[in-house]
């Protein structure tokens, strides 16, 4: 079978077409809240897709995905209060046509061009996914171990503006996989007698109290959001606005194609790039923080379009762009689906099943963020409070449903107050998360070459990928470095230019 009849044969034949307007369903709403990201919003879903079809559970976190990029538009128009990082640019212009009584036409733009930022951004997956897939032939037990040190690295040396921090905060969390049992030896490492630990530590604890304890306990030292009015309804464009919008659209699906195909990039780094061309390219860019419409299409295409192009790296290379993705990622390798070059040659009804689930998640998201915005409003507008302890309420008995274990929801509640305290110094979180979930796939592959180099450990640049890869790792990190420094030193003035005329004689 071709992938298309296997993409059909899922949607028919199982429940794929439930679980994709399901996550829609719950993305939007998790979207909607401020505070509660895309990522936290699929990291509240994984403990309860334990046990399920992978291929359903990789459907359900995807779709949720989608659905979170739209829902955080809604408080960000309504309440000037960005649901999602991505959404930070919507408020700009959303807010402002909120203030002039557009809400409904706001909301409009925002559902629709990001169902078509989706849209082609699923076309460009499944376009590009198979010939990717092909590079499998060139790599060996040396180039996967490169690869892994390439993705740890570059998400590391991207974190913004904390070089070193992101190297930290990576290291931590390969120190963290290496918890249980050794994979080839079965020494017990870092156990300290507790039998609860000779299985590791699975990266989903690691993930729930990173994403969803720690922004809970950020929430806490922050003020409670707007009201917003209840009678608000979407309004769709008009072919008349389309004509002027679809130029933004365009720019958006563009620069979400790009940055969703570059680890470390992201769906909030895409909506500002976006923003910013729109302006540029616009006819009317004095509109632009006033309520124009151009101002939502732009970053609302890009944010849906990333985060169907974002699969491509995830899938083929292992190396997530997000949060979002990696909790993806942990979400593939807890029902045993390991990423990489081979996942389309070995699991071909996995990965066309997905491709399907999704295409019905972005046609389905018209009609679900109609109907969803009501409830959504209602969320919004109760107490932090109350909603706060329903997360908690579900983050618990989610975690507790893994294993029937006390330990786990210990080791969530660790997490969390671990990450609060990063978040608080300025280390990114996302490096620790990566390096947990990518640190078994970059260990089994080095200690597999070693032992086939007989310890010579020239074999990683023998072998023509491996080599390839380590160069780019050394170059990105290089440059990062490089463009911190030379950014630094534009951002200080001399010490002589700073200083005003005639210190030198009052200190002297």
């Amino acid at each position: 079978m071709n992938g298309l009849e296997i993409a059909l044969q899922t949607l028919v034949t199982t429940p794929a077409v439930f679980y994709a307007m399901f996550g829609v369903a719950w993305g939007i709403v998790g979207g909607a809240l401020p505070g509660l990201s895309a990522s936290i919003t699929m990291a509240l879903l994984l403990p309860l897709t334990f046990g399920m079809n992978p291929t359903m559970a990789i459907i359900l976190l995807a779709s949720t995905y989608v659905g979170a990029e739209y829902g955080g538009s809604i408080p960000a128009i309504l309440i000037r209060t960005p649901g999602t990082s991505a959404a930070v640019t919507t408020v700009l212009d959303g807010y402002e046509m909120h203030r002039q009584g557009k809400s409904g036409e706001a909301l409009g733009i925002s559902l629709m061009a990001g169902v078509v930022g989706g849209l082609i951004g699923m076309v460009l997956v499944v376009a590009l996914t198979e010939p990717l897939s092909h590079v499998s032939l060139f790599f060996t037990a040396p180039a996967y171990f490169a690869l892994g040190v390439f993705g740890l690295s570059l998400i590391a040396a991207l974190s913004e503006g904390a070089i070193v921090k992101g190297f930290l905060s990576a290291t931590i969390g390969l120190a963290i996989a290496t918890i249980g049992v050794d994979p080839l030896s079965g020494v017990q490492r870092f156990t300290f007698g507790n039998v609860e630990l000779l299985g590791g530590i699975e990266p989903i604890l690691i993930m729930m109290g990173m994403f969803a304890i720690t922004e809970l306990f950020m929430q806490a030292n922050q003020k409670n959001w707007e009201k917003a009015s209840s009678g608000t309804r979407i309004v769709l464009p008009s072919l008349k606005l389309w004509r002027r919008i679809s130029l933004p659209t365009f720019i958006g699906t563009a620069i979400g194609t790009l940055d969703g195909l570059t680890p470390g990039g992201g769906s909030t780094l895409a909506s500002f790039l976006s923003y910013n061309e729109a302006k540029r390219w616009s006819k009317h860019p004095e509109e632009f923080g006033k309520g124009s419409p151009e101002g939502i299409a732009a970053p609302e295409a890009a944010n849906n379009t990333v985060a169907a192009t974002a699969l491509i790296p995830t899938l083929t290379f292992g190396i997530p762009s997000s949060g979002s993705t990696a909790v993806l990622l942990g979400g593939l390798i807890l029902h045993g689906l390991e990423p990489g070059p081979l996942l389309l040659s070995k699991n071909p009804e996995f990965v066309y099943g997905l491709f399907g689930g999704l295409f019905v998640a972005n046609i389905s998201q018209l009609l679900l963020g109609v109907i969803m915005l009501p409830p959504c409003i209602w969320l919004v507008n109760r107490p932090k409070a109350y909603l706060t302890a329903g997360i908690i309420c579900l983050i618990s008995s989610g975690i507790y449903s893994l294993n029937a274990s006390i330990s786990d929801i210990w080791i969530v509640l660790s997490a969390g107050v671990i990450g609060y305290v990063m978040r608080v110094l300025g280390f990114p979180i996302l490096p620790l998360v990566l390096a947990l979930v990518l640190g078994g796939i970059v260990e089994r592959n080095y200690r597999r070459s070693i032992d086939l180099s007989y310890g010579d450990p020239m074999i990683f640049l023998q072998d023509p990928v491996s080599a390839g890869l380590l160069f780019l790792t050394v170059f990105f990190v290089g440059l990062s470095i490089f463009l911190r420094l030379r950014r630094k030193g534009v951002e200080t003035p001399p010490r002589e230019a700073a200083e005003p005329s005639g210190a030198h004689e009052i200190t002297n």
